[in-house]
């Protein structure tokens, strides 16, 4: 059964850091484009980062270049998403979500990364909570 689960969020002060780990169960993440998601109140989703397993690659919103990080584990089967210099905008739920990334895929995945809709498995979320 494929699965994943993230966790690791919580409550935190401005400028202070979480890091969100997603483990994946039935699969492993060598073969699968995995992506960060957040969706805060009454917004719209919104793509955070991308790790692409095949090569290591990665990309990242604007909004958050700079201050978080996306990396791996293999032998866990785990990514993750390390936030630093967190700000009250970043507070959401936050989901990882993977699809399968098989060589030709990767031209179309580098360019269409951010949409939701392409992504076959979603965890449950974790919530994110920045405030003061």
């Amino acid at each position: 059964q494929v699965q994943l689960v993230e966790s690791g969020g919580g409550l935190v002060q401005p400028g202070g850091s979480l890091r969100l780990s997603c483990a994946a169960s039935g699969f492993l993440v060598d073969y699968y484009a995995i992506a960060w998601f957040r969706q805060a109140p009454g917004k719209e989703r919104e793509a955070v980062s991308l790790l692409f397993n095949r090569d290591g690659s990665t990309d990242y919103a604007d909004s958050v270049k700079g201050r978080f990080t996306i990396s791996r584990d293999n032998a866990k089967n785990t990514v993750y998403l390390q936030m630093n210099g967190l700000k009250p905008e970043d507070t959401a739920v936050y989901y990882c979500a993977a699809r399968f990334a098989g060589q030709a895929d990767v031209p179309v995945i580098r360019v269409t990364w951010t949409e939701g809709f392409r992504y076959g498995y979603w965890g449950q979320g974790t919530q994110v909570t920045v405030s003061s």
